[in-house]
């Protein structure tokens, strides 16, 4: 598939040649304005990896929706993604950001379909209020 002619970096101090909009040194970072979770939560990282560790001591170590104990695919996979503090209840529909009753842990997998499914209602409730 024939592609197009190298441009000028889209920087307008930059003189670097490109077949995208910019050059690596001055692409975007995806999340650069999104708000850090004391903006988001009223939470400081190192309370959110205290209620991690409390929620982790509570649930065994296992994920809340499929069960998979993270000692466990630590044993299996020595490269294995941990498992992440969740809300069960996300912020947006009205959960709670510190209450224990909505935090969980969830492994990676399961982590991921539930962020799909938020991303999906998030956006239809976005555009169903337009």
């Amino acid at each position: 598939m024939p592609t197009s002619p190298p441009t000028r970096c889209g920087d307008p101090e930059c003189q670097e040649l490109t077949t995208q909009g910019r050059c690596e040194a001055h692409q975007r970072r995806a999340w650069a304005n999104r708000p850090s979770k004391m903006e988001r939560y009223g939470l400081s990282s190192g309370a959110w990896r205290k209620l991690k560790r409390r929620v982790a001591a509570r649930d065994y170590g296992c994920c809340y929706r499929c069960g998979a104990d993270q000692a466990d695919v630590a044993q299996d996979d020595s490269e294995a993604e941990p498992f992440v503090l969740d809300h069960k209840t996300p912020i947006f529909e009205g959960g709670s950001p510190r209450d224990m009753d909505n935090l969980g842990l969830l492994c990676p997998p399961c982590d991921a379909a539930k962020s799909r499914a938020e991303s999906l209602r998030a956006n239809e409730a976005r555009y169903r209020n337009r």
